[in-house]
């Protein structure tokens, strides 16, 4: 057994757990994470995805008591229907756009000034939603969402395929901007998350399955492990966080660390175009 492989795995569990749910793109950090700590071959890039699971399981813990109703109450009620439509409804133009221009977007939007201009323009973007909430909420409660207003949000998420805009930035961000409270936002990220990014960790491992072998299966179980509980620990706080916080901290540090990109790609330090 690799125990330095080990290490590493938990280490970007930690850094997927701790930014995935987060306004600040987990990918961009679990590439500087890889390349900081050698942790950037094929199979890595496998391994980045796949542990989005153990991330996922960490909200649908935190959301139980909202998902078990909704499932039990599927058959009955009809809000109940609209929720679950709507995050289906969200999660289609991800599954579609990414099937479509996936490969084109990893083949020639992944270098380094790409990913540090969303950095700073998405830290903006923030400053300016934050600035807009105060005055422009509409709705208050995922409950209140109508498919429309999930379409939009799903779209949006299309946005966080063109590297370090973050899946999570796109969706509360943008959904903040639709008229979403800052937690009805947050609450229907994370709800979206779930299929997505299961979704998302199944492709790969499917896709990339030639490359794996049982010998990876504690690598994985690693990342996966540390990914969760983490990602426990990251959304507990944040919903904590929003109630009486906004996400201003998160724009300067977005533009903070898209120089950080620019700087690490220009002294060589960190390959993001791979």
């Amino acid at each position: 057994m690799d125990i330095a492989l080990l290490v590493k795995a938990a280490l970007m569990g930690v850094v997927e757990g701790l930014t995935e749910f987060l306004p600040v793109s987990s990918t961009g950090h679990l590439i500087l994470a890889g390349a900081l700590l050698g942790f950037d071959d094929a199979k890595a890039k496998v391994f980045d995805i796949a542990i989005q699971t153990g991330a996922i399981l960490a909200v649908i813990i935190v959301y139980w008591q909202k998902i078990r109703s909704t499932l039990v109450a599927l058959p009955t009620e009809a809000q109940a229907r609209r929720f679950a439509l709507n995050v289906f409804i969200a999660f289609v133009p991800a599954v579609i756009l990414g099937l479509l221009f996936g490969k084109a977007i990893k083949a020639h939007l992944f270098t380094p000034v790409v990913v540090a201009s969303t950095f700073i323009i998405g830290g903006f973007i923030i400053l300016w939603a934050e600035k807009r909430q105060q005055v422009a909420v509409r709705i208050h409660d995922v409950d209140e969402m109508t498919a429309l207003d999930a379409i939009k949000v799903g779209l949006v998420q299309c946005l966080a395929m063109v590297p370090g805009t973050s899946r999570s930035g796109a969706t509360i961000i943008g959904g903040m901007l639709l008229g979403l409270s800052r937690k009805a936002a947050t609450d229907f990220s994370f709800y979206l998350a779930i299929p997505t990014l299961v979704g998302a960790g199944a492709y790969s491992l499917y896709k990339e399955r030639a490359i794996l072998s049982a010998a990876d299966l504690p690598m994985f179980g690693v990342g996966l492990l540390f990914s969760f509980i983490s990602a426990w620990l990251c959304v507990r706080w944040l919903l904590r966080y929003i109630s009486t916080h906004s996400f201003v901290p998160f724009a300067w540090y977005r533009i903070a660390f898209g120089v950080v990109v620019l700087a690490t790609a220009w002294s060589g330090l960190v390959s993001w175009a791979g």
